[in-house]
């Protein structure tokens, strides 16, 4: 095979892969749009339903349940005829279209804040409905390309589960429930990025079916006049106007993730300078210029490791001015010389013998008291003994505040008389004035 056969089979067999008017039924499509457009009947009660579970899962956070209302939501529809009504010059479509979007917008509108002015749940995190408030460049081309597989799926034959991904995709419910809940809380930061986000999707979709209605030749209502002219430049011209902040806030998307991916990996390369150690860090991009946050732990930083990090850091696009140090974990390590470590070591000491003193005092004082409570137990029986000879054992005890006495005699007992002269005499030996004698 020559390679101009080569040339001619694989373009040919191009060719066929990519064909479409073999798949495509542009005057059955072109019906089908007319048809869904109108919104009256079930299809109020479906986008109110479907707003209501939008609204939902924003307010919990639940990406699932949001996924779910915009499979259940009709908004697609107006949109796309506006984009066939521009691309095939049908002015009555176009009116139509706009109208029945603008009831659809307004529902949507009086439903979500209605919603979250009454709901008695609190959105602590609220992450969904902030990636709906700061819309970009890349929101225009998920808003284009999936208006084209819109259409496309609309102009098949066979029908696919195409619009459903696409309904996902271009987010068109969300925008709206999130504008509901800036007018619900006056937070109009939110309702103002939310409504331009709504309004990026709806005009690149409409555009995507503009190109793809001309792409497939679909029919035109009318000749091109004059007027319909100077609406393709009027629909051009605000194209332009929309895209202009969104590649503003697309550029800015940009610089913020290339500033965090350049102090993840600063932090990365330099997390022990000498004896500090970065724990954690953190990336401020509300401020201009974007601030990056180094906390600390160990050694305070010296003015040469500061300047080593600096350094480090500029070979990552992070100026010094952007980093803050945080240094509460960290301590003051001080070089000693000898004087000062012998002065140390000698105060160490003192403190050493000082405490000594005072635990060998305590012991004393200690020792001492138990001293004061011993008797003389035996000297005592041998004295009482030696007086009264009917006494045959002789136990003392002693309590805080008296001395007891038990006195064992036989069978013929003390008299009450000698029992008293024991007592006296025993306070008198003991210099006790409570003493208690017990004769059994």
């Amino acid at each position: 095979m020559t390679q101009k056969e080569f040339l001619h089979k694989a373009r040919h067999f191009f060719r066929k892969q990519l064909r479409l008017t073999d798949y495509i039924d542009v005057h059955a499509a072109s019906e089908n749009i007319r048809n869904n457009i109108p919104f009256r009947g079930p299809t109020i009660y479906i986008l109110f339903v479907a707003i209501v579970i939008a609204s939902v899962g924003l307010n919990v956070n639940s990406i699932p349940v949001i996924i779910g209302a915009m499979l259940i939501s009709p908004l697609m529809s107006p949109i796309i005829g506006f984009g066939m009504g521009l691309g095939t010059n049908d002015t009555q479509l176009l009116l139509r279209s706009l109208k029945n979007l603008g009831i659809m917008f307004a529902i949507s509108l009086i439903a979500s804040t209605l919603y979250f002015l009454l709901t008695p749940l609190e959105t602590d995190n609220p992450t969904e409905l902030l990636a709906r408030t700061n819309p970009s460049i890349y929101d225009v081309m998920i808003a284009f390309f999936g208006g084209l597989a819109g259409i496309l799926e609309l102009s098949r034959k066979e029908k696919g589960t195409v619009i459903s991904g696409v309904a996902i995709a271009t987010a068109l419910m969300p925008p709206l429930c999130t504008v509901g809940y800036g007018i619900a809380n006056l937070n109009w930061h939110y309702a103002g990025g939310a409504l331009y986000l709504f309004f990026i999707n709806c005009v690149f979709i409409a555009l995507a079916t503009f190109v793809m209605v001309k792409f497939l030749r679909y029919p035109v209502a009318e000749e091109k006049d004059a007027r319909s002219r100077r609406q393709i430049i009027s629909y051009s011209l605000l194209i332009v106007v929309v895209l202009v902040p969104s590649f503003f806030s697309g550029y800015n998307i940009v610089l913020e993730n290339r500033f965090a991916t350049d102090a993840r990996h600063f932090v990365k390369e330099n997390r022990t300078i000498g004896g500090t150690y970065i724990f954690d860090y953190s990336t401020d991009i509300s401020v201009k210029p974007y601030k990056l946050t180094l906390r600390l732990a160990g050694e305070t930083l010296s003015s040469e490791s500061r300047a080593k990090l600096y350094t480090e850091a500029q070979k990552h696009g992070i100026r010094h001015e952007q980093i803050v140090f945080q240094e509460d974990a960290t301590i003051e390590v001080r070089r000693l010389n000898e004087t000062e470590i012998m002065r140390d070591w000698l105060s160490s000491t003192e403190d050493q013998l000082r405490q000594r003193d005072d635990s060998i005092r305590s012991l004393r004082a200690r020792l001492d008291a138990y001293e004061a409570l011993q008797l003389p137990s035996e000297q005592i029986a041998a004295e009482l003994r030696s007086q009264w000879q009917e006494i045959a054992d002789v136990t003392l005890a002693r309590s805080d505040s008296a001395v007891i006495v038990l006195l064992t005699t036989p069978a013929e007992e003390l008299q009450s008389a000698d029992v008293e002269r024991i007592r006296n005499w025993l306070s008198v030996r003991l210099q006790i004035q409570e003493v208690e004698v017990i004769v059994r």
